[in-house]
């Protein structure tokens, strides 16, 4: 059952955010054309992607986990990973990137509240569609909640995405 929620939720995430992944491919892919770095900043469960950018098989080209806000230039470009969009430590780090016009893509959970998103603050937002746990348990509630997963997938189409921008560019 988990695999067929699981399957069903990376399908949309294909089918509904396509634009977003090519658009946001396009805007990290500057970083790496130019004398920039893809800066990486995954929070909590979201150091998957951070860890898979730099450390993976095949890491992406000019990225960096992101240490400081103060290593970052209008050159550079960053990807911002939450779980959700609300989520306050990213909501600070993406105001100081605006002051700092430094363009970034944020992935997250896009939570439906009058709260302040990275929906609203990102250059680019990618939505996980992930809310809550893809599985009812025998209490009711919803279990399961693969954010990382769904994260890394999204990466996944994003480095894939750049990768091609890359060879068509040289």
């Amino acid at each position: 059952m988990f695999s067929t929620q699981l399957n069903g939720l990376l399908q949309r995430i294909a089918d509904k955010e396509v634009d977003q992944i090519e658009d946001g491919a396009r805007l990290l892919a500057q970083a790496a054309i130019g004398d920039g770095t893809i800066f990486i900043k995954g929070l909590n469960e979201m150091k998957a992607v951070e860890a898979e950018a730099v450390l993976g098989a095949e890491p992406l080209v000019h990225a960096k986990p992101l240490l400081s806000i103060d290593h970052v230039s209008e050159i550079d470009r960053l990807l911002l990973v939450s779980r959700f969009a609300d989520d306050e430590e990213a909501l600070t780090i993406a105001k100081e990137l605006q002051e700092k016009n430094i363009p970034f893509i944020a992935i997250a959970g896009a939570t439906s509240t009058e709260n302040e998103s990275l929906e609203n603050v990102a250059d680019i937002f990618i939505n996980t569609k992930l809310l809550k746990g893809l599985l009812p348990n025998e209490q009711g509630e919803r279990t399961a909640f693969p954010s990382s997963i769904a994260a890394l997938y999204i990466y996944f189409l994003l480095k894939l995405t750049i990768d091609e921008i890359l060879l068509d560019n040289d």
